[in-house]
């Protein structure tokens, strides 16, 4: 009887951690951080959940005659945002699961 009430407790921890999760990342794709290169040339602002939703772009950086210049700046901009974006993921997903991999649960909990 006593393993049938942990395991109900057990459930209900793991649902709980499940909510939690879904919360969080639903707090994650409204959430936005900016990622930018050259100085601040280049702007990528993308969300926590990991969609880019805008770049902005200092005219004084476009130059017809380097375009690659400025593909280098617009590509290191977004891997930055993109980075920017999972590091909020680990901190806040790492809040809501206190810090356990949760890698091995093979997509139960999300």
């Amino acid at each position: 009887m006593a393993n049938q009430k942990q395991m109900n407790q057990m459930m209900m921890q793991v649902q709980k951690m499940q909510r939690d999760m879904e919360a969080a990342q639903a707090a994650l794709a409204e959430e936005t951080v900016d990622g930018t290169a050259g100085g601040g040339m280049v702007t990528v602002t993308a969300t926590g959940a990991g969609a880019v939703v805008g770049i902005t772009i200092n005219p004084a950086v476009v130059d017809p005659e380097d375009v690659e210049t400025l593909e280098d700046l617009v590509l290191a901009a977004i891997t930055n945002a993109l980075k920017a974006g999972q590091d909020l993921q680990a901190q806040r997903l790492g809040a809501v699961t206190g810090g356990m991999d949760l890698g091995g649960l093979g997509g139960l909990l999300g």
